[in-house]
């Protein structure tokens, strides 16, 4: 049965995706990896459907039409995955920004530590961020302190990308209704997590700005993260976050394939 799925979103890291394919391919523990690209102009997908041939059976795609959002990318490439039997879920960046030896140390995280969720923190020990403006890092950090303050979440860095979840997480998330898309995506799993009980563990992770290709930061995003959380919150005093006591079953890998290759 298949064990590590890192789900990677892309738009034109046609720069970088096959490097990071190859680092993650390299690591002492085995991880598959699921590409799914949102139509990049640049031929990010081509360069993926080239490296399939080389790691057949391990590296996956999953084309979008045109680009629809960071959530939903996530959000599409679990739910095309949980047929296929994996028992640990990974978001990561394509840029290596999140430095691909950390998968490792999520995955022991979960899988030792009995954790749900363990998130690569930026925050948990100081501020471990290189080559980031020092407007940006102060944005970010203050962004937790506000998340927190908002929410009650006790996450020191609620807005990290660098995720792994066991199955059973995505299992009830993925029948709740995740409303954001962008930089608040974030926020709201974690938040979701925690409303459901489940245990949420940062690993102190360092955090380096891509040197290839473009960020896809924006203020629109961050504005989304901003009212998104009090929205977030206020919403939750209306709902009853009890895990359900059964699932129905997923399709059987075969019916979810055609979608990717």
């Amino acid at each position: 049965m298949k064990n590590c799925l890192v789900v990677i979103p892309t738009y034109n890291e046609i720069e970088n995706i096959e490097a990071i394919i190859r680092k993650v391919f390299s690591l002492s523990e085995p991880f598959d990896v699921l590409i799914v690209d949102d139509g990049s102009p640049d031929g990010t997908a081509q360069v993926v459907r080239r490296l399939q041939v080389e790691f057949s059976g391990r590296l996956h795609l999953l084309e979008r039409k045109g680009k629809l959002g960071l959530g939903t990318a996530y959000l599409d490439g679990f739910r095309w995955a949980m047929p296929y039997g994996y028992e640990y879920f990974f978001e990561m960046d394509a840029d290596f920004s999140h430095n691909p030896e950390d998968l490792v140390r999520l995955y022991y995280t979960c899988r030792d530590q009995e954790a749900d969720v363990a998130v690569g923190s930026r925050y948990i020990k100081g501020v471990n961020v290189v080559n980031w403006p020092m407007g940006r890092v102060l944005m970010s950090y203050f962004a937790g302190v506000y998340v927190r303050f908002i929410t009650g979440l006790s996450v020191m860095d609620p807005t990290a990308g660098f995720i792994c979840y066991r199955r059973r997480v995505l299992e009830v998330l993925l029948q709740d209704r995740i409303h954001f898309v962008g930089y608040a995506f974030q926020i709201e799993m974690k938040f979701t997590c925690w409303k459901y009980g489940f245990q949420i563990v940062e690993v102190p992770i360092i955090f380096t700005d891509r040197t290839k290709g473009v960020s896809k930061m924006s203020t629109r995003i961050f504005k989304e993260a901003v009212f998104g959380v009090v929205q977030m919150k206020i919403s939750s005093f209306f709902r009853h976050y009890i895990r359900p006591k059964s699932q129905e079953p997923y399709p059987k890998a075969v019916e979810a394939s055609a979608e990717a290759e």
